[in-house]
């Protein structure tokens, strides 16, 4: 069995996301979604809700799974038994980041290889930090995420 892994802060999750979790299944078995606990960020969203949110967009896959996780991707990828990390890349600028900690993987855990997926040409300009900006200014994120996170967006930044 094939078991890959997709790791994340989703801080919210998007159609983005979304899109590579679903193509992702078609060389996998099975896929881990892997919210991430960053120490370094201040979320907007528990790690609870990123998790519903999730759990909502893929309910009808049961080959997703979607868990909670801090610490080193490696050690998470050795306990689930996954030898591949798919990483999204929105643009050119994403790419030297998700190089650079796709090499320190492999350097930890040579077994683990990691695949690189743009998302659809339709949201490859979507990212997290994107909505947060737009919902903070009660712009429309509608088409952006989906229905459980736009509504949980809308409330969060209610200026009622």
């Amino acid at each position: 069995m094939r078991i890959g892994i997709y790791a994340g802060s989703f801080d919210p999750v998007t159609y983005g996301h979304e899109d590579l979790i679903e193509r992702s299944l078609s060389f996998v078995d099975r896929l881990v979604v892997a919210v991430a606990t960053n120490v370094a960020k201040q979320p907007l969203f528990s790690v609870e809700d990123r998790i519903r949110f999730i759990r909502s967009a893929v309910d009808h896959e049961p080959r997703v799974e979607v868990r909670q996780f801090d610490g080193l991707l490696v050690d998470l990828a050795r306990e689930v038994g996954a030898t591949l990390s798919v990483r999204g890349l929105r643009a050119v600028a994403d790419f030297e980041y998700e190089f650079q900690m796709a090499l320190m993987n492999r350097h930890l855990n040579a077994d683990m290889e990691t695949v690189f997926m743009m998302p659809r040409l339709d949201l490859t300009y979507v990212s997290s930090s994107l909505v947060r900006e737009i919902a903070r200014f009660e712009g429309n994120t509608g088409d952006l995420v989906n229905p459980l996170v736009h509504q949980a967006l809308r409330e969060r930044f209610s200026r009622a």
